[in-house]
């Protein structure tokens, strides 16, 4: 008796949809990360490219990458820029591009600080959403409670304004 397989032709060309969205649930977290860091402020990271040199990739892009990986348990920016070409998620989040590892640990490293500031508003926004609960929490290896950033956060804001 013959088994009646799916044949698998890797020969002929598969008709992917004309975007990576097609393929991303619209529930998916890569979208909700992207829907935030597009909500913040980012002025400061854009205007520090200012000058010569090649075209940087645009923060946001890396914010919504650096802190999908975060959500995701990925810190390693070797295996997010492997993940670009992997996870239709981070297709989705870098536009089908792929920055390489230096470009992802430059970016970290040059602005640990204000990621710090960006990532604990996500937080607060997602907690506020229901989606988190506060604890602990580690961006540069330092441990912190939740409670404590978001405080920093609050009286640097007061103290802008």
């Amino acid at each position: 008796m013959a088994v009646n397989l799916v044949p698998v032709d890797r020969e002929t060309p598969d008709w992917f949809p004309a975007s990576v969205q097609e393929y991303l649930p619209e529930d998916h977290l890569a979208r909700f990360v992207v829907e935030i860091v597009d909500q913040l402020d980012l002025s400061a990271l854009v205007s520090a490219y200012a000058g010569p040199g090649s075209r940087p990739y645009h923060p946001a892009m890396l914010v919504a990458l650096l802190f999908y990986g975060y959500a995701t348990g990925v810190f390693s920016s070797r295996k997010l820029a492997q993940a670009t070409y992997d996870l239709i998620a981070l297709r989705y989040i870098c536009a089908n591009t792929h920055p390489d590892h230096r470009a992802i640990a430059g970016f970290r490293k040059r602005f640990l600080d204000e990621l710090a500031a960006l990532f604990t508003q996500v937080l607060l926004v997602a907690q506020a959403m229901g989606l988190v609960k506060l604890g602990t929490v580690s961006l540069d290896g330092t441990f912190r409670q939740l409670t404590e950033l978001a405080s920093e956060l609050d009286a640097q804001q007061r103290a802008v304004e």
